[in-house]
């Protein structure tokens, strides 16, 4: 618990909904400190200025809305990306890698300002709350957090509608009843949990898929399109260059037309409980098979192994919080060192909720049609070299089967 009397300026993760409009009255009334409010656009989808408009009306006066949409998709999604990075084997971390990039920019805020203190919206069950704290004491070991859903006694939509209107917070009529299920969104994904979603047994409704339309309801013909990539990140599409959040956005489109990218999911929280979870992840699902697909004509076998090895340990890294930990920093620097020669483009065939690779091509390929043709090729390759190999590899498993057959 924080000392209020310690407390005299705090930077707020502000959405502009009625759940951190609430925080924000809630840090003036209990807190009697300054608040400033910090807006990111993250590539959410909506509108930001009512958000600086509800500040404004509950007294704010340094209010933060920036877009950091293209650093988001540079600095964060791409780098994980080169990973190829999964949690669990499924999750492409849409909302994990979005934590370390707002909490960045509150700590270079409270900087600015002069703000002792940090506020987060996260609930005290979930994997945010540790995201957001874990990066703050990175950046800045001394700063205050607060963490009203850990302190306050504002526990039922009721209570929370109560206080909004006891200090006349405005309430969308579609947040008076209970909500049906919660929302997280930005440019790389959209995930969907609670309430009509807390059934893993049951199918979620239809409704909830906001980012993509049912693979059935998808075009009947494929379409191919062509990616193109420069040291393991993308770069273009068709030919036309792009900016990293023009990139993504472009492949959100294609992906939400053919029904890709959708997943249901029971993964296994930080805090130490299971929750299921519906994803939307249009443009990344298909941003990594074509990133896989550049690969394996470009990455050595035994680098590309060592990334499949090292990338669950990464992957989890991010989803429990630890992107700015030393060793989380250390796998990207290997990671980033193997992309090096990962240029060229890639054909992918989008149909019915699939990115299918179908072609790749890169002026560094490792693949050689000789060496694998069933023709006679020009490169030498004498098959008679495999029988040393084979029995040089059979030496350990003889000498076993020799044992074991005594053991019989």
């Amino acid at each position: 618990m924080v000392d209020k009397n310690k407390i005299n300026k705090v930077v707020l993760a502000y959405s502009g909904g009625l759940d951190t409009s609430i925080i924000l009255k809630w840090l003036q009334t209990e807190y009697d400190c300054e608040v400033v409010t910090f807006t990111a656009d993250l590539g959410q989808g909506e509108e930001l200025e009512p958000a600086r408009h509800k500040a404004e009306l509950l007294g704010i006066k340094e209010i933060y809305i920036e877009d950091l949409r293209e650093e988001f998709v540079r600095d964060y999604v791409f780098p994980m990306f080169r990973a190829n990075a999964l949690y669990e084997g499924i999750y492409l971390l849409g909302t994990s890698i979005a934590r370390p990039l707002i909490s960045k920019r509150q700590i270079e805020i409270a900087r600015e300002t002069g703000a002792d203190a940090v506020c987060h919206g996260a609930t005290g069950k979930g994997n945010d709350q540790i995201r957001f704290e874990l990066s703050y004491y990175a950046l800045n070991p001394e700063i205050h957090v607060i963490a009203p859903w850990r302190e306050w006694e504002l526990t039922s939509r009721t209570t929370l509608i109560d206080f909004a209107e006891k200090h006349q917070i405005p309430i969308p009529k579609d947040k008076r009843g209970e909500a049906p299920y919660s929302v997280d969104a930005n440019l790389l994904h959209t995930s969907s949990e609670g309430k009509v979603l807390e059934d893993p047994a049951v199918e979620a409704p239809e409704y909830v898929y906001q980012r993509t339309q049912s693979p059935e309801e998808a075009p009947d013909t494929p379409e191919v399109i062509e990616i193109g990539f420069e040291k393991g990140d993308a770069v273009s599409i068709n030919g036309e260059k792009l900016s990293p959040a023009e990139l993504l956005t472009k492949l959100n489109e294609y992906g939400r037309v053919h029904g890709i990218g959708r997943l249901d999911l029971v993964e296994n929280r930080f805090v130490g409980m299971k929750s299921r979870g519906i994803y939307e992840t249009p443009g990344g699902t298909i941003l990594l098979s074509a990133h896989r697909g550049m690969e394996s004509i470009t990455l050595d076998r035994g680098a590309a192994h060592l990334k499949d090895d090292i990338m669950p340990r990464y992957a989890e890294l991010i989803y429990n919080g630890f992107w700015f930990s030393p060793e989380r920093e250390m796998l990207q620097a290997l990671i980033d060192a193997s992309q090096d020669c990962v240029t060229g483009s890639v054909s992918v065939k989008l149909y019915k909720g699939r990115a299918d690779v179908i072609g790749r091509t890169s002026p560094y390929s490792l693949y050689s049609e000789d060496l694998v043709t069933f023709e006679e090729g020009n490169i030498a390759y004498d098959h008679h070299d495999a029988e040393g190999f084979i029995q040089l590899n059979a030496l350990r498993l003889k000498t076993l089967g020799r044992r074991n057959l005594k053991l019989k």
